[in-house]
């Protein structure tokens, strides 16, 4: 069982909720902690002592999105934002910040379980991947079976999911990736409306790897359809 055994970190002041998230996260195999205001969030998240963090944006001492600042500065470990519900600012600032995915409150439970079993599933390499172990292109290289990547030799620090969307496009370069599709193989779900996940995390690779040292970029959109990597 997936699940079995994994250690969840929740922060969120909702102490209620937090109990209530305790024990039914625990039916589904998961060992959920929660810890309620930011500062010892950020404290926890960086013990290395979990797989995965569940990220309130309303909290006591550090608000959500500090949180993941402070985090992502030390740790690329996957981050799910729970924001309020048509907050779209919220989403779009965690998803710039570094979040892999955001789940709108309220939520139901089986959705945020599929949620996060769609976020650890992008960390842990495939036996298909342990055997083809390196993807290259450009001055891009990814290494597949441990998820590093470098440009020109250097570290490219890329979260799990962007490490999955960079892949997506260099494995397809020179072909249109609809934003249906990229949601599905880099987010394992379904694209719905207004959500712009997918175009963040996109946004977020293409700062990172910049453009060709001729000054070309690397990373196309086409309007309404979707994205597709520049062959050299």
């Amino acid at each position: 069982m997936m699940s079995e055994n994994i250690r969840l970190l929740l922060i969120d002041d909702d102490i209620e909720l937090c109990d209530l998230l305790v024990e039914f996260l625990g039916t589904e195999g998961f060992h959920l902690s929660a810890v309620h205001d930011g500062e010892s969030g950020v404290d926890a998240a960086l013990s290395g002592d979990y797989a995965l963090v569940l990220l309130d944006v309303t909290l006591p001492k550090l608000n959500g999105f500090d949180v993941l600042k402070k985090i992502r500065l030390e740790s690329d470990i996957p981050v799910l934002m729970l924001t309020a519900r048509g907050d779209d600012v919220d989403r779009v600032i965690g998803l710039e910040f570094g979040a892999d995915d955001y789940l709108p409150k309220p939520y139901n439970h089986r959705e945020l379980v599929a949620r996060i079993k769609a976020i650890l599933r992008r960390g842990r390499p495939s036996p298909q991947d342990a055997a083809a172990k390196f993807l290259q292109l450009d001055d891009i290289s990814l290494n597949l079976s441990n998820r590093e990547a470098a440009i020109d030799g250097e570290p490219l620090e890329l979260t799990a999911t962007e490490f999955q969307v960079l892949r997506s496009l260099i494995e397809k370069a020179g072909e249109l990736i609809s934003r249906d599709d990229l949601t599905q193989i880099a987010l394992n779900r379904r694209l719905t409306p207004y959500d712009r996940a997918i175009d963040m995390h996109v946004s977020n690779v293409r700062k990172k790897i910049g453009t060709r040292k001729d000054g070309q970029q690397r990373i196309k959109t086409v309007r309404g359809a979707g994205y597709f990597y520049i062959r050299p």
